[in-house]
């Protein structure tokens, strides 16, 4: 029983914080950021003063932004040796989302396109 007790206590000494593991100064960084890039769109679509394409292209960038800061601060992925596996994961993810919503949308044009009604 001692010794089943003591590998328990190594495998909990060989996890550092090189390993991906949070803290909750990390977190709260994180969801710091991440009301700052939301209520910022928020406040300039609020005040209604910028064109839409500007509000538009201030959404976008925030979004990307945002998507950033989750996958740092809540995901916990980053350029370590450690995380080369996830990050080549969810660049595969992405790579699929894009082709099939690429596809999507030109499958849908090519059908607006094609079957429009003829004028009489």
């Amino acid at each position: 029983m001692a010794q089943h007790q003591s590998s328990h206590a190594a495998h909990g000494d060989s996890h550092g914080a090189a390993h991906g593991h949070a803290s909750v100064k990390s977190y709260v960084i994180g969801f710091v950021l991440a009301v700052i890039l939301t209520v910022i769109p928020f406040k300039i679509v609020m005040d209604g003063t910028m064109d839409r394409g500007t509000i538009l292209w201030i959404i976008l960038g925030m979004g990307v932004v945002q998507i950033v800061v989750h996958l740092k601060y809540f995901l916990h992925l980053d350029s370590s040796n450690e995380q080369r596996g996830n990050v080549i994961a969810f660049l595969f993810t992405v790579l699929i989302l894009f082709i099939v919503l690429a596809g999507s949308l030109w499958i849908m044009h090519n059908m607006n396109a094609n079957m429009m009604p003829m004028a009489h």
